[in-house]
């Protein structure tokens, strides 16, 4: 049987929330493909339009917030709105690895310069465990003192980089111990070493510090992410058996991390979006009753959402409904903000 349609041409303005109750960060988490982009651009348009200034920033490798807002963004924060303060940047992880403390540029340097010289080559390089999340938590650590903006509304990539970008502060520590014992152990080697390597006058704890300043941030990051009056951390997921299960890790982890989690949004709920918010409109909604495929949908997502009743209970849980037509542009953006922001 085929879905009753009914097309709205436009949202009624009344029911877009102006503006949000949320602290000065707002961190969208969760594996791959849960909708984490929408419900950051959804967030970040509905922050703006009571003239917060808003930037919306993804670290996700896999950039999808150009298309979720119709418009080109750079890496780099810009204003994307005229008529309200909304910027944005998709952070290229190979650009701002190249800059950082694991690369070999200007801005930051090769952490081991102090070590090699100036012109070794980077051991730790872009293969290293952690390195693009470490050039992205750099930017994104910069944009959060940023004084342009009031809130920073984050796209995180999937849960494995999340998870490593938070373990970043023991992996330096390690790293910075391990350079310490080499120096002592080698001593006066050190500068002999330099300059076989290019730079004779290379001051060698020109590297460790480097290490251990960022080392400082990151922990610095995480208290940040700790605080729930300065962040909530939004957990993103789908009605389905997998995504209820990898959402109970990650909630396991990130309390282990001593990171609380205020939101948990459960995305493309099988239901008319008139049920889940007042979206003051009609939409194409699934048909329980003469849908055999609608209706064993549901199944499957009633059995996960009652699954997850238990897992989720204590935080604020919001429902965002599966719409017949791709997430894309403000139209659709403000029905989820009222969904998960009213």
């Amino acid at each position: 049987m085929e879905l009753e349609v009914e097309t709205v041409e436009d949202v009624d303005d009344a029911v877009v929330p102006d503006g949000i109750d949320a602290p000065d960060y707002v961190l969208y988490g969760g594996k791959g493909g849960v909708g984490k982009t929408t419900m950051a651009a959804a967030t970040a348009l509905a922050s703006a339009r009571d003239g917060t200034a808003t930037l919306v920033v993804s670290t996700d490798p896999a950039h999808s917030l150009s298309d979720t807002l119709e418009t080109d963004i750079p890496s780099d924060p810009a204003r994307i709105r005229e008529d309200i303060p909304l910027f944005a940047a998709e952070i290229d992880p190979e650009e701002a690895l190249e800059d950082g403390p694991f690369g070999g540029g200007d801005a930051g340097g090769n952490p081991l310069a102090g070590l090699l010289g100036e012109d070794a080559a980077n051991p730790l390089g872009s293969s290293m465990p952690g390195s693009d999340e470490a050039a992205a938590i750099r930017l994104l650590l910069e944009y959060m003192d940023d004084p342009r903006f009031d809130r920073v509304v984050v796209d995180t990539a999937p849960t494995g980089h999340t998870l490593r970008l938070l373990e970043l502060p023991e992996m330096l520590d390690t790293m910075v111990g391990k350079l310490l014992t080499m120096r002592e152990r080698l001593g006066g080697m050190m500068e002999g070493m330099a300059g076989l390597f290019g730079d004779s006058d290379a001051d060698p704890e020109e590297g460790i510090d480097s290490l251990r300043e960022f080392s400082d941030r990151i922990e610095q990051f995480r208290a940040v992410l700790r605080d729930p009056a300065q962040t909530d951390f939004r957990v993103v997921m789908v009605p389905e058996e997998l995504s209820v299960r990898e959402s109970e890790r990650l909630l396991d982890r990130l309390e282990g991390f001593g990171v609380p989690v205020g939101t948990v949004v459960v995305n493309r709920v099988m239901q008319d979006p008139g049920e889940v918010a007042d979206v003051g409109e009609t939409f194409v909604a699934p048909n329980h009753t003469d849908c055999e495929f609608c209706e064993r949908r549901w199944q499957v997502q009633r059995q996960a959402l009652n699954r997850s009743q238990d897992i989720f209970r204590g935080h604020d849980v919001r429902r965002v409904p599966l719409f017949a037509e791709e997430v894309r542009g403000e139209r659709l953006l403000r029905v989820v903000a009222a969904c998960i922001e009213d």
